[in-house]
């Protein structure tokens, strides 16, 4: 089963429909724990995301750590980079990407 971490600030639904259309299961999660496959969504500015990603930064690190799976989407994708620019200076949420 594929994992959609809702953060608050994803396509979920996007993500969602095309899996569906592909034949994958998935399920949208806000923990981390027991997921073996994880996606990363993202729409809009890289610093608000990573005040909504804040619960979730120490998880996302050792879930990155852990070698399973993981696809950040758009915003998803930056925000697993150590930093970004974006309209400000800003920490991300992995570190080790």
């Amino acid at each position: 089963m594929i994992s959609i971490l809702d953060y608050g600030m994803g396509n979920l639904r996007s993500v969602q429909n095309a899996l569906a259309r592909l034949g994958a299961p998935s399920r949208l999660v806000d923990d981390l724990d027991g997921v073996d496959k994880l996606i990363l969504p993202g729409v809009g500015a890289f610093g608000a995301a990573m005040e909504r990603l804040a619960p979730f930064r120490d998880a996302i690190r050792a879930y990155a750590s852990s070698g399973k799976p993981l696809l950040g989407i758009c915003l998803g994708q930056q925000l697993l980079f150590e930093r970004s620019e974006e309209m400000g200076d800003f920490v991300g949420s992995v570190r080790c990407v």
